[in-house]
């Protein structure tokens, strides 16, 4: 899976995800560590990558509106730590494609799964 990690993902989650076979590439990697959230948005989309994020932005249509994408995954993590984010976030990965999450926010937590269609396909 072609993933891109928001800029408060750390390292040591794109490498275990690396281990997981996906294609992943971080904000700090392509010098956006400080971009703003449309501008990472507009990155990911440019490279047809699913944006993985802590950021309650995405989601918020007036803040940041979602038009043609490859997938937004927001994580709602308590007491964040990349072990925590990583044991959510891993089987989740495992269990669907790519395809899945095109024109979608995803919003995952360890008590539910919820999927919202942003734009038609």
């Amino acid at each position: 899976m072609r993933l891109f990690l928001d800029q408060m993902l750390s390292e040591r989650l794109a490498t275990a995800l690396r281990d997981e076979g996906h294609d992943v590439v971080r904000t700090e990697e392509v010098g956006q560590q400080r971009a703003t959230d449309p501008a990472v948005l507009q990155h990911a989309q440019q490279e047809s990558r699913t944006l993985v994020t802590l950021d309650e932005h995405f989601g918020d249509w007036l803040v940041l509106p979602l038009r043609s994408h490859a997938g937004v995954i927001r994580l709602k993590v308590p007491r964040t730590t990349t072990e925590r984010i990583a044991d959510l976030l891993v089987p989740f990965l495992r269990a669907h494609r790519q395809e899945e999450f095109r024109n979608r926010l995803v919003i995952l937590s360890a008590q539910r799964v919820r999927w919202i269609r942003t734009a038609e396909r």
